[in-house]
């Protein structure tokens, strides 16, 4: 009797696990017009995002000597009294292009750079790693999100590194936080 119940309920699960439902060509179309929209949705924001990297300023030199860069802006810092930010990233970094753009186009904000720092733009990128500069001042090892800031003191000592999606604010910057990261060095 017990074999006879389990095969009944094997034949039984069988055959409802084997129904195929079968939707009409107007049930399927939600289904593929969702699929299309969500398609479309995504290929809209890459194209946009890709418009708005090509007119940002392309601050990063790959074929720069940072090292021999850095040392100039060290020796100008002692005369001036001045810090140095060093904003790593690259111009394939959309976030980096934006913060440059937001920092250089704020007038408050370009003032506040203007006033005490001396800015570089460390270049990170396939063509140009500037693995011994980076090493410097950060585990190369560890995994890096871009763009980050190294500030370093007048005498180009290592004050902080700080990381950026704490000053964001949607798809840009908050300018109260990026006010502050720069008045203070950290954010």
């Amino acid at each position: 009797m017990k074999k006879l119940s389990i095969v009944a309920f094997l034949g039984l699960s069988l055959f409802a696990f084997s129904q195929e439902t079968i939707k009409t060509q107007e049930e399927r179309k939600p289904e593929n017009a969702l699929l299309v929209k969500s398609d479309h949705a995504e290929l809209d924001a890459k194209k946009k995002a890709g418009e708005e990297k090509a007119k940002l300023p392309k601050p990063y030199d790959p074929k720069a000597d940072a090292q021999a860069d850095i040392n100039k802006l060290k020796a100008q810092a002692k005369k001036e009294g001045k810090n140095i930010i060093i904003q790593a990233g690259g111009n394939w970094c959309i976030w980096c292009l934006r913060f440059n753009n937001f920092v250089q186009s704020t007038p408050e904000l370009k003032e506040i750079v203007d006033k005490n720092y001396l800015y570089y733009h460390l270049n990170y990128s396939p063509e140009n790693k500037n693995e011994k500069v980076f090493s410097q001042y950060i585990n190369i090892n560890e995994q890096q999100f871009y763009p980050f800031f190294i500030i370093l003191d007048k005498d180009g000592k290592k004050l902080n590194v700080q990381q950026s999606e704490v000053l964001e604010e949607g798809k840009g910057y908050s300018k109260e936080k990026v006010k502050k990261f720069l008045q203070t060095g950290k954010a």
